[in-house]
Order: C-alpha cells, then sequence, then structure tokens
C-alpha cells in the first residue's frame, strides 16, 4: 500500500477508514507481530499524552523550585522557554515516531536510523536500556510525590503531625498498588480513565484559577510583579543564573511527553496519531499550564513563608494562605490528587508498554515472561514495573538523598532517550529517511528543530543534575547524575555477557 503525505487536518478523516489490517502488515514489515488491540484513535492518545504531562501535578509537586528560581519571573517567564523548547523536542519525536510506528520506540529508531553501523545493535541495547530506566523512575517519581503532597495536605488540618519516613514509604506503597490494580484489571477501561484525567486537569486549573483570584486573602499583585516579580537571593546562585532554576517545574511536567509511543501498537492509525498527539501536548498543555500558573502569579505570598512549607510542597501552603480557607484548600487539593493519580495511571500503563516491548526483543533477564500477553495486554510487564517502584521504594529508608537520585534519574534518563535518535537522524545525514515519514516538517524546519531540541537536552541534563541550593549539603546533594552515569555503565557492561548473546536488534527479526 502507498504511503501518501497527510496535513494534521486530514487525521480524523483517516481514523475512519479501517486501517488495522495494514497497519499490522506494516508491523510484520518493522520485524514484530502484533499482539495488542489496536482500539486506540487519535482523542484517546491526546487524552493520554494530556494526562502524562498532568499540568496541575506536573508545575504543582514541583513548585518549589520556581520559589528558589526568584518566583513570578521565573515561572511565567521560564514556562513560555520551556514550551518553545520543548515545543522543538515533540516535533523531533513526532517526525520519528510517523516513520516507525512501534510500541518499541527509541530503540527501535535507533537501531533503523544506523543502518551501516556496525555497532547499530549496542547502541539500540544501551538507548533501550536508558530509555526504560527513564519509564521506571519517572514513574517512581511520580507515585512518590503523589505521597508527598498527600502528607502536605492533611498537614493543612494538622500542622503539629509530622509523617515519618515509613509511613511515607506506607502511603507510596499504597499509591503504587491501587494504581496497578487500576491498570491490571480495568485495562479495558483505560481510555475512559484518560478522557476523565483530561477534564479533570482542565476543570482542577480553572477551578484553582478562579477561586485563587476571587479570595486573594493575601491580596493581588500588579502586573509588573505578577509576571516579572524576581527575588534571587533564596537559591544561593548567582543572580542571573537563578532564573533556571525555575525552569524545573515546566521542565519536569513535559519530561515524558514522548513516553506515550509506547501505545503505538494499539493505535489504529499510529504513523498520524502519536505524532500528532505528541505534537499538540506543548500546545493544548501549555494553554492549562498557563491557566494553572497565573493566578498563582498574581496572588503568590512571601517567597520566604513559602520556602518553609511542610515536605517542600509549596503548592498546598500556597493555596491554604491565598484562600485563607483549610476546607476549600482541601477541596482544591483533592482535584490535584485526583489529577496526579490519573497521571500516574497513565504514565505506569505505558512504563508497563515499554518493558513489554523491550523484552520482546529479549534485552531484559526472562523476557519470555515479561512479554508475554494476557487477552492483549501486557500485565506482566506491569506488574515487573510496579514491583521494582516498590523495591526502589526501599532507599527511601536508608537515605532520602539515594531515594531522590532515582526519582531524578527519570527526567535525565528520558531526555537522553530523545536525545540518541534526533542525533543520529541530524548528524549521520539520516533527514532523508525521515523525509518518507507520512508526518513530516519542512526539511528547515525539522533540522532546526533538532537542534534546539539538542541544546534544551544538553542543558536539562546539566540543570536536573545539579543542586537546587547552595551551599551544597549531603542532603540538599543531588546524585542523579552519578547514578545515571552508573546505569549507563552497567547497560553497556551487561551487553558483553548477555545484550550481545540474546539482544535481537529488530531489524534481524524482520529480516529473518
Amino acid at each position: 500500500m502507498e504511503k501518501q503525505n497527510l496535513s494534521l487536518g486530514s487525521c480524523d478523516k483517516l481514523e475512519t477508514h479501517g486501517l488495522g489490517t495494514y497497519q499490522d502488515e506494516q508491523l510484520y514489515q518493522l520485524g514484530y507481530k502484533p499482539q495488542l488491540r489496536r482500539t486506540r484513535k487519535l482523542s484517546s492518545m491526546l487524552f493520554m499524552s494530556l494526562s502524562i504531562a498532568s499540568i496541575p501535578y506536573g508545575v504543582g509537586s514541583a513548585l518549589i523550585n520556581a520559589v528558589y528560581g526568584g518566583g513570578q519571573l521565573s515561572l511565567f517567564i521560564g514556562l513560555l522557554v520551556v514550551l518553545a523548547l520543548d515545543t522543538c523536542v515533540a516535533l523531533s519525536l513526532s517526525e520519528l515516531a510517523s516513520r516507525y510506528p512501534t510500541s518499541s520506540g527509541i530503540y527501535h529508531w535507533s537501531f533503523r536510523l544506523l543502518k551501516t553501523s556496525g555497532s547499530r545493535k549496542l547502541v539500540s541495547f544501551v538507548t533501550g536500556w536508558i530509555w526504560l530506566i527513564g519509564n521506571w523512575t519517572i514513574s517512581l517519581s511520580v507515585n512518590f510525590g503523589i505521597a508527598s503532597l498527600i502528607v502536605a495536605t492533611v498537614s493543612i488540618f494538622y500542622p503539629a503531625w509530622t509523617a515519618s519516613d515509613w509511613q511515607l514509604l506506607l502511603i507510596f506503597y499504597a499509591i503504587c498498588l491501587v494504581v496497578f490494580i487500576i491498570c491490571f484489571f480495568a485495562d479495558h477501561l483505560l481510555p475512559l480513565i484518560d478522557t476523565l484525567s483530561a477534564a479533570f486537569s482542565v476543570v482542577t486549573c480553572i477551578t484553582l484559577a478562579i477561586t485563587l483570584l476571587v479570595l486573594a486573602k493575601t491580596g493581588r499583585h500588579d502586573a509588573y510583579t505578577g509576571f516579572v516579580g524576581y527575588d534571587p537571593s533564596y537559591s544561593g546562585w548567582e543572580k542571573h543564573f537563578t532564573f533556571f532554576i525555575g525552569l524545573l517545574p515546566p521542565a519536569y511536567a513535559f519530561s515524558a511527553l514522548g513516553m506515550v509511543t509506547s501505545m503505538a501498537e494499539e493505535c489504529t492509525d499510529p504513523e498520524v496519531q502519536i505524532p500528532t498527539a505528541i505534537s499538540l501536548v506543548p500546545v493544548v498543555a501549555g494553554a492549562a499550564a498557563l491557566v494553572f500558573t497565573v493566578p498563582i502569579c498574581f496572588t503568590l505570598p512571601p517567597l520566604a513563608d513559602i520556602i518553609a512549607a511542610p515536605y517542600d510542597q509549596a503548592l498546598p501552603y500556597i493555596i491554604h494562605v491565598v484562600t485563607g480557607s483549610p476546607a476549600a484548600s482541601i477541596v482544591l487539593m483533592i482535584l490535584v490528587l485526583f489529577v496526579a493519580l490519573f497521571c500516574s495511571i497513565s504514565i505506569t500503563t505505558t512504563a508497563g508498554r515499554c518493558t513489554w516491548a523491550f523484552s520482546r526483543d529479549n534485552a531484559i533477564p526472562f523476557s519470555h515472561l515479561w512479554s508475554s500477553t494476557v487477552r492483549g495486554s501486557p500485565l506482566a510487564a506491569l506488574c515487573l514495573v510496579t514491583a521494582i517502584e516498590m523495591v526502589l521504594g526501599l532507599t527511601y529508608l536508608g537515605s532520602s538523598s539515594a531515594f531522590t537520585a532515582f526519582a531524578s534519574v527519570g527526567v535525565i534518563a528520558l531526555a537522553v532517550a530523545y536525545a540518541i535518535p534526533i542525533a543520529i537522524s541530524l548528524f549521520f545525514d539520516r533527514r532523508v529517511e525521515i523525509s518518507q515519514s507520512r508526518w513530516k516538517l519542512n526539511p528547515l524546519i525539522g533540522k532546526s528543530a533538532n537542534v534546539l531540541a539538542l541544546l534544551w537536552i544538553a542543558f536539562q541534563v546539566i540543570l536536573f543534575s545539579m543542586p537546587v541550593t547552595l551551599p551544597v549539603t549531603s542532603e540538599t546533594m543531588t546524585y542523579a547524575s552519578v547514578v545515571f552515569v552508573g546505569c549507563v555503565a552497567l547497560s553497556m557492561g551487561w551487553y558483553m555477557p548477555y545484550g550481545r548473546r540474546y539482544f535481537k536488534g529488530p531489524l534481524e527479526e524482520a529480516e529473518h
């Protein structure tokens, strides 16, 4: 069947033409046998992408970093900067996702783009492990962030209560199990859950915006302070660099925008639906982020008070102080927590698909188990994702810094995984290969997006590897970069005794 070039506006028409058979044939050409049910359409993938971004939770859970970053300037202008740069990442990933519409995603792209390289199997294997580690640890980060928000919300009513480490761990475990049960037993309802999540995100952003602006017990700032107010005295960094600390919340929220590629084999037309969904995330979620952040900027309490917020969770404190009502605060935080739960469900689902896809290529020990499916769903892989999260959670009892490193490495790993196929396509002159995509950019725009995406990813890796505040202590030091480098070294070392023998590159399967 001849592939046709499509504009974004033709996606909905294409969905109704019954392309399931063609997509399965194409999957065979990519080296895989269809195992999952193709039930998801463009709207479903867009809602899932928005659920993964989860603006009220994604930005709200890391909001304390914007406070250290100087306040309104870094929060508002920083959001616009991140949206512009992550749009370049989204566009770059969209072209690749359209060219190779498989749940294997990032590591498959790297393999296919290195057609004449003798090292493509090693590069694909290491890329896959980086991608997998990113999926696992970002899921861990989301669930533990929910636990922290819960105890911070409880402290509104019981300010004298402090959760012990084991209590926080048990809450984290409860969240992991609840998400697992929903994903395991309600797999057929997940598209509906993604739709509810998108609706909840919109309702939460609008409700919070109206409530904060109407009540505003601490007063409202003028336009200048509300948009560009800046106090760089709390981070300890040089005053100009402090601004970049404030980029962390939106960068965290949009860090997982590429995870939806793992759902490609459940889409009716992934060549168009996946890239369209990814490319729309910065636009749609970006609008929601503005609705969420602008009211906070205009009603922001004194920064020194926010920094003292329990469990480093600024959002519950800001809501409580600005509304002046514990009851209103609880209602708003319940909305945020529901959005966070939906986010965890979507991210855990994609992490499970990622684990299943990598196992399908014999990259993980006991791959035959994790690559199995039950009623068209990779339930065994979902069990593995949940088990790994809970095991890593135990490190919190021994060292909160070590646990934070595991939780923080998710953003770094995902970003580096994105960068590898983008860099290969750009520097190995594979833009010709990308030009065969049904969803593609103008060559000049595509190359420009690739360059900006790589520069932004490089800066993100540096930013997420640095401590938020100075001077550095054993508690404030971030070891995420150390953990990440260790994981990469282990994956390369694991290739020699295991990967070289058992890992099957995607094209090798197709060629036999």
